[in-house]
């Protein structure tokens, strides 16, 4: 193995261990099922992994890893098929997300409630509300990952979220978690 190479699968490894969680959080936010984030995460890194001397020089490579997960969620879900944000009660064994300590909507009472919401939205306002609220990215970024104008990023987001509070127990549950 030429010295370049293994100096590339090098940076690569290191990118993927320093990026894994924020990553696995963002595909289990879009798919909604813990296996479904672990096969985007793992198909992105894929096609990442064969162009990385592409991604490495690029500005701002989590957000051109974070561009090829958006598309690739995009063309999977394309044909509409349903996705579950909480999996279904008789499902036993699945892992669930452990939220970063630092992570304000994880300070809501039911975080179940935020996913069963999140599960109602269109993909795209999902993708929005995701990327801009809880990455907390800013709307030129989140156009840039989405694919999309700034003004779309705006709109879904917009949309997104007053669905969000339109949803009575997301409502309560923001609320009574504001009180603690």
């Amino acid at each position: 193995m030429g010295v370049r190479k293994q100096a590339g699968d090098i940076e690569f490894q290191a990118f993927v261990v320093g990026r894994w969680p924020r990553l696995m959080r963002t595909a289990f936010l879009l798919t909604g099922e813990q296996h479904a984030a672990e096969d985007l995460v793992q198909s992105t890194l894929e096609q990442v992994y064969v162009a990385w001397h592409r991604v490495a020089s690029a500005d701002h490579p989590e957000a051109y890893v974070r561009r090829v997960m958006i598309n690739a969620h995009a063309r999977r879900y394309r044909r509409k098929l349903r996705e579950f944000l909480v999996p279904r009660s008789e499902v036993a064994g699945l892992t669930h997300e452990v939220a970063d300590t630092g992570d304000r909507i994880a300070q809501a009472d039911d975080r179940h409630t935020l996913l069963k919401a999140l599960a109602e939205l269109p993909t795209r306002q999902r993708e929005a509300v995701v990327l801009r609220y809880w990455e907390d990215l800013t709307e030129t970024q989140t156009a840039e990952a989405m694919g999309c104008s700034v003004g779309a990023v705006k709109s879904n987001a917009a949309k997104g979220i007053a669905k969000l509070r339109a949803i009575s127990g997301l409502a309560e549950t923001v609320t009574q978690g504001g009180r603690k």
